[in-house]
């Protein structure tokens, strides 16, 4: 028992230093973001960074941290556990291998078939709009494939429990940037400023890869570059990257399918998508992203142990992400319009806009609690050496995505809010509804493996509970405030919403709220767990 306490300790502390580093490299990236948002606003230009920025992301999704997850990090884990340091270094030689030709190949073609990735995939950009959007892949492309070398820096040292420093590294990535936009861009033209921009990600990209290297080095001391893949941690390897690889690609067609549709919709609708998109993922990656990252290497080792074990670090971890993410939901559909104009509204970015921005993103937290669990869910099968499920499911939520946004999308034309259309919220809502049904069948089927895996009922109710109150105090006090500033106002806002859902979550017993004051008090992550 108390070693079975030791490493549940263990994981939340991983947890916490995958959460510190996301949420550092996050608020850069919400900087980032600001930046961004008061030098293009929804203008031509930012319509088409968003739709560059999304085209060679195929690199990222399919070559990338996704497929690394679930192919590379529980093999690569289990050797290093068994002592098979010689061979972990083979396997990883193996698969810095590949990675770099496949990348280098894919972002060669991405270069050479801009014009028709632009054709194919934003059909409604014609004029400056395609011409912008045609050089920024030929920039964007190779930074991708660079980046796709960066997550596998992050598999060698999140298997050898080394998680800050991969997940703090893109802080370096959104720095070049946002140094750029802020010494470059007052008083130059915006087309002139986004292609500045691409040069600048790319650059970045580059930064956050080397950043990384001396850590890996030092730790993977066995490390042999080769394609000699024969061996049997090899085949293992590459046979589950192929559904993992098709799950991966099937959901980038998803974001595709998004922007061909939004391409046609007014003037500023991919932009906006992006804006709503960055704040939905915040929570993702430092409350789900951030478990499922502790806990893979740590299920892949005791995938042998019997599913007692497994069921309740997933039953942990489920409840660890929904006292953050229960809140986070709540939040952006109560307070989201006041959080929105903080963040966004200054300089080309408006009021009409924050609002706008503002029912997207009530359309993708719909389903923002599902997508965060679905990440511990997917883990759970990749440690078990199951890369097929997660595909297949992530295929019927795509297509269900896809069918339910294009509906919504339609009936959303017929509303405007502050001047805009509500056709990008119906793409987001049925994004967010699809969600749901992939949550439900990965729970059922690891059920079928391993037992009921959800915690109990009782205190994610209390959760909610807190949530809700927490949002009642924050909008009346949002409309009681004086006309201050935008940022201001959400400061107040935000402080108020997240200090009456800790105090209520205490009042009502919630023991998460224990866990993160006994942190605080001592050395970070020092704290006992909640139990």
């Amino acid at each position: 028992m108390a070693e079975e306490g030791e490493k549940k300790q263990g994981a939340s502390r991983s947890a916490s230093w995958v959460a510190a580093g996301i949420f550092l490299s996050r608020i850069a990236g919400l900087v980032r973001e600001m930046v961004f948002a008061r030098f293009f606003g929804t203008s031509v230009s930012a319509d088409a960074w968003r739709a560059a920025s999304r085209m060679p992301n195929v690199l990222q999704n399919l070559l990338g941290e996704g497929t690394l997850s679930a192919s590379f990090i529980p093999e690569y884990s289990k050797l290093l556990e068994e002592g098979r340091e010689e061979e972990a270094g083979r396997l990883a030689g193996v698969v810095f291998s590949l990675l770099f030709a496949a990348a280098g190949a894919l972002a060669l073609m991405g270069v050479l078939l801009a014009p028709l990735l632009v054709t194919v995939f934003t059909p409604g950009f014609d004029g400056l709009q395609r011409e912008l959007t045609i050089r920024l892949i030929r920039i964007l492309f190779p930074m991708t494939g660079v980046l796709v070398l960066s997550a596998w820096s992050l598999g060698i040292l999140n298997s050898h429990r080394r998680f800050f420093i991969p997940y703090v590294a893109p802080v370096l990535w959104n720095a070049v940037m946002i140094a750029v936009l802020l010494v470059l861009g007052p008083g130059r033209e915006q087309p002139d400023l986004v292609m500045l921009l691409g040069w600048a990600a790319l650059a970045g990209g580059g930064l956050q890869f080397l950043i990384q290297l001396p850590w890996v080095l030092r730790l993977e001391r066995s490390l042999k570059l080769g394609v000699d893949a024969r061996f049997d941690s090899a085949r293992r390897t590459i046979r589950n990257a192929g559904p993992a690889t098709l799950g991966r690609g099937v959901v980038q067609l998803s974001t595709y399918v998004d922007m061909i549709l939004a391409s046609f919709l007014v003037e500023g609708s991919v932009a906006v998508l992006g804006y709503a998109q960055t704040l939905y993922v915040l929570p993702v990656s430092l409350f789900g992203m951030s478990v499922a990252a502790a806990e893979l290497p740590e299920l892949s080792r005791q995938r042998d142990r019997a599913k007692e074990v497994l069921q309740a670090r997933i039953q942990a971890g489920l409840r660890q992400i929904a006292f953050f993410v229960i809140p986070s939901a709540v939040g952006y559909i109560a307070i989201g319009g006041w959080i929105t104009a903080a963040l966004y509204q200054r300089g080309d970015f408006g009021g009409d806009d924050a609002a706008w921005t503002h029912f997207v993103l009530i359309g993708y937290s719909v389903g923002l609690v599902a997508s965060t669990a679905t990440r511990l869910f997917s883990s759970s099968f990749f440690a078990l050496g199951d890369t097929k499920t997660p595909a297949l499911y992530a295929t019927v939520r795509v297509f269900l995505a896809g069918a339910l946004g294009a509906g919504l999308m339609l009936v959303g034309q017929q509303f405007v809010v502050a001047g805009h259309p509500l056709s990008p919220a119906g793409l987001a809502l049925g994004s967010g509804i699809a969600a749901w049904l992939e949550w439900s069948l990965l729970r059922r089927s690891l059920r079928k493996r391993l037992g009921e895996v959800l915690p109990p009922m009782r205190p994610i109710f209390r959760m909610l509970s807190a949530a809700v109150a927490a949002a009642a105090a924050a909008w009346a006090v949002g409309t009681l405030l004086p006309p201050f500033s935008t940022l201001v106002s959400g400061a107040v806002v935000m402080a108020v919403y997240v200090g009456v859902y800790f105090a209520v979550a205490a009042a009502l017993g919630i023991s998460e709220v224990r866990g993160i004051v006994a942190r605080l008090r001592g050395p970070f992550g020092a704290g006992k767990p909640p139990r």
